[in-house]
């Protein structure tokens, strides 16, 4: 059966549209308009984590949290207003999401640099790359000229945000639902390799712990670490060998049954995944490869581009 011409025409014109805004992103995009911007980025981020290892691994799941919810916005930096309930508050982010000041100093020093210039959701994307590169991690090119969102969708959080008590089939279902094929889940799970979570925000989190999957040490350390009064700061990496460090220990801990939260368990739990987690712990290139290449694809995830959004100031807050 013949398409029609008209539909032809149609289905054209949305491609374009879908090219345009995607081409708008660049690498170079803020080369003119603030050429020193990265080099601050870089420095800032380089600082904070030469002060708190665990601050790299914060930034990088900002960006996550951001790009997860409706695009890589900044929508997740932005607090409550009379007219919207902002992100920070949902059960995946709040007491739980931290970098949010590291975020502020940066943009307050980009804004001396070139006023109203640099986005808050770019700040994001390029703040997860330097702080994977600083905690030993692959490098990547970030594309830029992300704009910022005017709003925020606290409902959208859990409806998007992959949970940690979540099995196989929902965590590839969810990223699925982003684009990602299995491979891309395995690799951008990765990140996890140097995470540490305090058992205040796993809790809040709705739990999410490993006990059933793990060896009898590793639970029992992890009960010890977690006691069922106080310790709310305790911290319990996701990665029990290079906490501090970005590599692929992480898979290799996820073969001796040592994944802390039942959604990092379950990539290695006889499933689809095995195979590449078993990839990975033995092919460090390949994550570092893999990993890279999903990143620079999650920061394309519905960025505002040309006139939509703004570019905010403050990144807490609308202009």
């Amino acid at each position: 059966m013949e398409i029609p011409t008209n539909f032809k025409v149609f289905f054209s014109f949305i491609l374009l549209l879908v090219g345009m805004a995607s081409a708008q992103l660049s690498s170079t995009f803020y080369s003119t308009s603030c050429p020193n911007a990265l080099s601050t980025i870089k420095s800032a981020v380089d600082s904070t984590i030469s002060s708190e290892a665990r601050m790299g691994a914060s930034l990088l799941r900002l960006h996550f949290h951001d790009c997860f919810v409706h695009g890589c916005d900044a929508s997740v930096l932005l607090d409550d207003t009379a007219n919207f309930t902002g992100e920070k508050s949902a059960g995946a982010n709040v007491n739980s999401l931290r970098g949010f000041d590291v975020v502020d100093t940066i943009k307050s020093q980009l804004e001396t640099l070139c006023p109203g210039i640099f986005s808050c959701a770019d700040i994001l994307a390029v703040a997860a790359r330097d702080s994977v590169v600083a905690l030993g991690g692959p490098s990547w090119t970030v594309q830029l000229g992300r704009r910022d969102s005017t709003t925020a969708n606290l409902t959208a959080v859990s409806t998007n945000i992959p949970a940690p008590a979540m099995n196989l089939s929902a965590l590839i279902t969810a990223f699925s639902n982003k684009g990602f094929n299995d491979k891309e889940l395995v690799a951008l799970s990765g990140s996890h390799t140097c995470i540490q979570l305090a058992k205040q925000g796993a809790e809040l989190l709705g739990q999410g712990f490993t006990m059933k999957l793990t060896d009898s040490s590793f639970a029992t350390s992890l009960k010890a670490n977690c006691p069922s009064s106080g310790g709310d700061a305790n911290l319990s990496p996701l990665d029990v060998t290079t906490p501090n460090t970005f590599d692929n220990a992480y898979f290799e801990n996820l073969q001796s049954q040592k994944g802390l939260l039942h959604s990092d368990q379950q990539l290695f739990s006889g499933g689809s995944t095995d195979s590449q987690v078993n990839a990975y712990s033995s092919n460090p290139g390949s994550f570092s490869t893999d990993f890279t290449n999903a990143m620079v694809k999650m920061g394309n995830l519905s960025p505002l581009t040309g006139t939509n959004g703004q570019i905010m100031p403050d990144c807490k807050k609308v202009n």
